[in-house]
């Protein structure tokens, strides 16, 4: 049995820790170097090893975080500068001038913006859909549709897709899940069917706050290839000390996301004993809750533990209002967020601090 058919058999956490770290050949030192270079030397002209003659082409660094997402989402990865660069570089590659794609009707705003005022305009077509509502997903997908584009959990409203389903109802279209707010911890959707897991990597994967990338990982080595050849011809690549920022995440991944969880199942269990909240959304793992409250522009600026700010997936626990902030780029559409609506991203703090913090902001 090869070593790589051994790891296989190693349970996520041993993964998460040991994917893509191999020992320095040199040094032996236990984390690979940072090769934070722009260039290689050649032995001859167009002579190099491997894939490094340019950085933007290739980066020891940004190959050992490949192979590492790959490994914990059950494909082969590319790797980009930002969540959106890696979902701009997928639509790219799956679909072309008149294609027809089915998005949530609940989806991250950025998602949104590119897809509307940026890929339309290049002739893509696509349609909201409530994808819980399986017979309205079954109606919307044609012979015609290109790509299903899943967000599951759904941001900011946090609904929870069957992506099995999804897959059974694709007909001719590829099937591509955002898979962000799960983690692999949680969910391995090219095990479930999908075609392409993507990933703002800036949010758990990274889980520190500190740097900004995206991920696709496919599960056709032929569309790997196409993705690879949009990375190097878009340009959009993470920096080899991102990359390193990612990988160190990655190891402490499956720790993270069980404390995250802890935090939000003690702020759901008070939430409920709260008359003017409604709405409460957890799905039941990871650490994003959102509810809706009267005061809630109010709540978001009371709070000493949760931070008044964008993202989520850190350490830290944020708090915030989607329609005012992540999600302005779908006013006026189906997918428009109510006013009311807070989304919480609880961090790995003491849950009873948390609570605490929340409680006292609800009560002010």
């Amino acid at each position: 049995m090869s070593n790589e058919n051994a790891a296989r058999r190693d349970g996520f956490g041993t993964r998460a820790v040991h994917a893509g770290l191999d020992p320095d050949p040199v040094y032996g030192s236990v984390i690979p170097p940072i090769h934070q270079t722009s260039t290689y030397a050649q032995a001859r002209p167009g002579e190099f090893f491997e894939d490094y003659d340019y950085a933007r082409s290739a980066n020891p660094t940004r190959a050992a975080l490949e192979r590492a997402l790959g490994d914990l989402e059950s494909g082969t990865a590319v790797s980009f500068s930002s969540g959106l660069a890696a979902e701009h570089a997928l639509l790219t590659v799956a679909c072309e001038t008149g294609s027809h794609v089915v998005m949530p009707a609940d989806l991250y705003g950025g998602t949104y913006r590119l897809v509307d005022k940026v890929m339309s305009r290049w002739g893509l077509r696509y349609d909201l859909v409530d994808q819980t509502d399986l017979a309205a997903l079954e109606r919307a997908v044609t012979d015609e549709t290109r790509l299903i584009w899943v967000e599951t959990p759904t941001n900011p409203r946090l609904s929870v897709v069957d992506i099995a389903a999804v897959v059974a109802r694709k007909r001719n279209a590829l099937v591509a899940v955002d898979n962000t707010f799960a983690t692999p911890v949680n969910q391995v959707p090219i095990e479930l069917g999908a075609d392409f897991t993507v990933h703002s990597a800036t949010k758990y994967l990274g889980g520190h706050s500190d740097v900004v990338g995206g991920v696709v990982v496919a599960r056709d080595e032929q569309w790997y290839e196409q993705l690879r050849f949009i990375q190097n011809a878009g340009g959009a690549v993470p920096g080899p000390f991102d990359c390193f920022l990612v990988h160190r995440g990655l190891r402490t991944l499956h720790l993270r996301m069980e404390a995250h969880a802890r935090s939000a199942a003690a702020v759901v269990e008070m939430l409920r004993t709260i008359p003017d909240v409604s709405e409460i959304a957890w799905p039941g793992f990871s650490g994003m809750v959102s509810f809706r409250h009267p005061r809630a522009a109010e709540i978001a600026t009371a709070t000493r533990l949760f931070t008044l700010a964008e993202s989520l997936g850190g350490v830290e626990s944020l708090i915030e209002l989607p329609q005012a902030m992540t999600h302005q780029s779908v006013e006026g559409s189906t997918a428009a967020v109510p006013a009311d609506l807070v989304r919480l991203s609880c961090g790995v703090e003491d849950p009873a601090d948390l609570v605490a913090d929340l409680h006292q902001a609800l009560s002010g």
